[in-house]
């Protein structure tokens, strides 16, 4: 089974790459843009069958490494291939 972590920044934790995104997308003609955030996704191959199994291992590497709890939030989509 696969999963799914997105990390993001939570509201109010100031985000730099997403002003440079912004900026940089606005350079090239894309008008309208507020509150650019950027994030990141990390896709795991887990060799669990259960899908319980699965969210429980994918929140503890959450949990542990992928995302700063004091900045970040996390949301975990399981997959199954």
């Amino acid at each position: 089974m696969k999963a799914v972590i997105q990390v993001r920044l939570k509201n109010g934790v100031l985000d730099p790459q997403g002003k440079a995104i912004e900026s940089a997308l606005e350079n090239l003609g894309f008008s309208g843009l507020e509150n650019v955030r950027q994030g990141k996704m990390i896709e795991v191959d887990i060799d669990q069958v259960d899908p319980k199994d699965v969210r429980q291992t994918a929140e503890a590497m959450a949990k542990s490494l992928l995302a700063n709890p004091v900045i970040e939030t996390y949301n975990i989509e399981i997959c199954e291939e």
